[in-house]
Parts: C-alpha cells; structure tokens; sequence
C-alpha cells in the first residue's frame, strides 16, 4: 500500500510518520454536497483511516453541475447523497472505512460521533448547522475547518479549540437571508479553490504538521481575481459562550436552535427561527426575483413557489413550507432560500 501513497509520502513534510499518522484518523464531513463530496474523494485518496459523512439531501439534476462523485443514474433513482458518496467512494478506496448518515447532523448524532472523531470538515450549506458544528468542536476540543462559497466567491478557515477565535467569536448570531447558491448560482472553479484549501489545512492536522497551519481567514472571488487573508485571532473573546472562560455552548441548547412543527390538518411544515428578529421582506424579495416564481409581498409577508411547493416567509422570520409533511424536506428548502 506504501505504492499508493508513494508521491503523498515523497512530499517531505508528510512522509512515512506522517502518511501513517493519516491512516489512523477519523474524519467527520458535514454535508455531501458539493464541498462535501470533493472533500470526500480527496481525503479518501489520501489515505485516511475513517470517514464518516452526515448528508440530509438527495441527488438532483442541478448537482451534477459541481458536485463530482455523484451521475445521472443517482439522479434518476433519486439516490440520498451519503449513500451515493459511499457507494463511489468505496470503488476508489475500498480500504478506507465509510460511514454515513442520511439524516440531519443534528445535535444528538454529533455528540454521539465526537469522541472518535480526530477533524470536522464543514461543508454545510446554513448557519445553524455550523454554529451547532462550532459548540461541538469547542465542548469536545475537536479542531473543525470552516468554508463556504457562492457565485465565484469563496472563503476558509482553520478553527482550533483553545487555540483561535471560534466561530461565535466572529459572528454573534446565526445571520438570515441573503445569498445563496440557488439565487445567486455557483462556479465550480470556487468549490475547487475552497476546497483545496480545507484539505490541505486537512492533511497538515492529520499528519500532525500542526505549525504548518494557516492561523488566517483566506476569502477570494476568482471571477474578480481578487484574494485576501485575515488574521482573526483579535476578534477571540474571553467571554465567548462557545470557547470563552465560561463557555455554555449555546448551540447546544434546544432552545437556541429553529423549531419545525407539522401544522395539524394541512400538508405544511411550519419552521420558526431560534431568536426573535424583524426580515426586510423587500430586501428578500430583491434577492429572490428571478429565481423563483410568483413571488409576491406586502409588509406582512413574502411568499413564492418551488417546485411542488409554495414557501411563504412572515416578517418575525417564521416560515411556512406547504406542500410537504417531511420535516427534512421543509428544513432542506429552507436553508436553500434563506442560508
């Protein structure tokens, strides 16, 4: 097997100690997706001992665009995405033990897998997720590599309990609205460049090549040939919930995280977001236009259609998705629309 490995171990910063220390590591992915599956491949190619993957979603026809591992045949048969990721990943690397998950990365699945897990890779597509992913890392001191990309914008960063400011530390609350890869697309070249750089941050954890690591917050936007990097580390908070002196992990609580409800008598699912908040409808409306139909608003309420589904967004955030009584699908959606 040393063959397989050979140009990997030629590199001089990894070699023999370091390939060997990547074949005992347990990686945990969150979301299959685009991030997710490149994520996947490359990891799996290189040697690493476990991979665990959490996906919720199943494979469309607007996937295969940038999301590698994934064929027409997935589409047709409407194949799960973790599913699908294990089935290729197992013929490229039938050595290395696959484990998924077809389900929400939900609290209790993440607490279940953190004590084995050596590195979280990020490849969600919400903020809810990553804030949960964040409280996990910190609570267990499991390092986590944070990116996400949009349009042909792209960002990563390298989150080290103890070490760096976490995420909560950056951003105080989980954001709503704005952009997202269904209303703004996606290029494929900037899921490539993110991901390139979350598995060399990987590869320098796994192989314990810590001093090696980027202690910055890379972000750039390969249409504009712009590219920036940001040392962070002043934004670390003592008094942060998530990694402060008196850390309470927030997003850990019930109570702190969305709620989804099935209404009683109606084929519609009902989410409502974790912290009262007031949505620019107009300003939602403005970023929806175009890329859904019969969107409509007032002051009350903005409301449009999707497929088999009508999603109406109330101006306390809460939101309805009709046409469904799948909490996964509702919650899918959601985040497609909203981030």
């Amino acid at each position: 097997m040393n063959n397989r490995y050979s140009r990997q171990i030629l590199f001089t910063p990894i070699g023999e100690s370091g390939q060997t220390n990547i074949g005992k590591k347990h990686v945990l992915i969150i979301g299959a997706g685009a991030l997710g599956s490149m994520n996947a491949e490359m990891l799996v190619r290189a040697g690493i001992g476990k991979l665990t993957i959490i996906d919720r979603d199943y494979v469309d026809w607007s996937n295969l665009q940038r999301q590698q591992l994934y064929t027409e045949q997935d589409v047709i048969e409407h194949m799960p995405k973790a599913i699908a990721a294990k089935q290729r990943l197992e013929l490229i690397n039938k050595k290395i033990v696959i484990d998924v998950y077809a389900e929400d990365a939900s609290i209790t699945l993440l607490k279940r897998l953190a004590d084995e897990t050596d590195l979280i890779v990020d490849a969600t597509d919400n903020f809810e997720t990553r804030f949960i992913i964040n409280d996990i890392a910190q609570k267990y001191s499991i390092p986590w590599i944070y990116g996400a990309c949009i349009g042909s914008y792209g960002l990563c960063y390298t989150i080290l309990p103890g070490e760096t400011a976490c995420l909560s530390c950056l951003v105080e609350r989980i954001p709503v609205g704005g952009a997202t890869c269904d209303t703004a697309g996606i290029l494929s070249p900037a899921v490539s460049m993110v991901v390139s750089y979350q598995v060399s941050e990987a590869l320098k954890l796994l192989s314990e090549n810590r001093d090696a690591l980027r202690r910055e917050l890379v972000s750039f936007d390969i249409w504009k040939n712009e590219y920036s990097s940001l040392n962070v580390q002043g934004f670390k908070k003592t008094d942060c919930l998530s990694c402060g002196l008196e850390a309470i992990y927030p997003y850990l609580q019930e109570e702190n995280i969305s709620k989804t409800a099935i209404l009683c008598g109606r084929d519609t699912v009902q989410i409502r977001p974790s912290y009262k908040r007031v949505v620019n409808l107009q300003e939602q409306a403005r970023v929806l236009h175009g890329y859904v139909k019969d969107l409509v608003y007032n002051p009350y309420l903005l409301s449009f259609q999707t497929g088999e589904n009508r999603i109406v967004l109330f101006k306390d955030g809460r939101v309805l998705v009709h046409g469904t009584k799948n909490i996964t699908e509702a919650k899918t959606l959601y985040h497609r629309y909203f981030g």
